[in-house]
């Protein structure tokens, strides 16, 4: 299925040490915390030792969000190369899997804190996953199993690359050996130009995902009012392929009202802006992927209210607040 020989990436010098196991310090920590709440609900038998801080708030926040992953993001965790988990890679053979065409998964290397949210991303026309492998380790970094992929052929229409992403997603949480390490209740997808197209058409063939980004999205259907995922659209201000006002808008204005939802602009930007790092792209992404994959409210200080049109951002349109 996969390469017997997964590749460690370099650990960048924050990460923390944390076991492999979903049994270790951290997840005890919160067992412990979980049963303090408990009975101290149950009637006060473990009530805080005189000027000893209570131990209900954090228990109160695990138990709120048990999908928060990593620490308290900034602007600069968000916009760095490296996020605070350690990765490694794993190559997927096309000869090994069945409607796509096979890929690089990348993962934190430590289950310290449980399980993560998984993204597939689908390439351009006549690109290969080369031309997204920047932002997959980049967000996967962040705390999620990502799945940057090959397409069948490199001429795949939209509507096929939509397909292609979910059967990847259905490889990730069924067959593959990261299977374990992620919450198959929580996936996302993402892609550039006809991959950008793809990713409306697999949310809109599959509601239970969490999120999707079109990156400078192409597809002859402009309307989406069916769409019931999560949906941050990135256009280019200066796209000639897939022009703003011709794809990105009407896929952006088509979605339901009532859709989280944004629409984001590049500054200046062309098409192929997504084929390199760029830093607007990845911190946005990190976190849709972050507020709406983990349900980690943290994020929303990033998207709501919405950031201010700058020198990276031309145009900015969202549904804040989030429900």
């Amino acid at each position: 299925m996969q390469s017997d020989n997964p590749t460690p990436l370099r650990p960048q010098p924050h990460v923390s040490g944390r076991g492999e196991t979903a049994s270790g310090p951290a997840r005890s920590a919160g067992t412990v915390a979980k049963l303090t709440l408990a009975l101290v609900l149950a009637g006060g038998a473990l009530a805080p030792a005189a000027h000893a801080a209570p131990f209900t708030a954090p228990a109160a926040q695990v138990a709120a969000n048990p999908y928060e992953r990593g620490p308290n993001p900034t602007v600069s965790s968000i916009e760095a190369v490296r996020g605070p988990f350690a990765i490694a890679e794993t190559n997927v053979s096309s000869l090994r899997v069945t409607g796509f065409g096979g890929g690089t998964i990348y993962y934190p290397t430590s289950t310290g804190e449980g399980t993560f949210g998984a993204v597939a991303i689908a390439p351009g026309y006549t690109a290969d996953k080369s031309s997204m492998a920047w932002l997959a380790p980049r967000i996967a970094s962040q705390g999620f199993v990502v799945f940057n992929i090959d397409t069948l052929t490199r001429s795949d229409q939209p509507a096929s690359r939509g397909r292609q992403l979910l059967a990847a997603l259905d490889y990730l949480v069924e067959e593959s050996s990261m299977a374990r390490r992620i919450d198959g209740g929580r996936l996302g997808v993402m892609g550039h130009s006809m991959g950008g197209g793809g990713t409306l058409e697999a949310a809109d063939d599959r509601p239970q995902l969490q999120a999707a980004i079109p990156l400078t999205g192409w597809n002859l259907t402009k309307s989406w009012p069916g769409v019931q995922v999560p949906t941050l659209v990135v256009g280019a201000e200066n796209d000639t392929i897939a022009p703003v006002a011709s794809h990105s808008k009407p896929f952006y204005n088509s979605l339901p009202s009532s859709l989280d939802k944004a629409y984001l602009e590049l500054d200046g930007a062309g098409h192929f802006a997504p084929n390199t790092s760029n830093t607007t792209i990845a911190k946005y992404s990190i976190s849709w992927l972050k507020r709406f994959i983990d349900d980690d409210t943290r994020y929303e200080q990033f998207l709501c209210p919405a950031p201010r049109s700058d020198r990276n951002i031309s145009e900015y349109q969202d549904t804040c607040p989030h429900s």
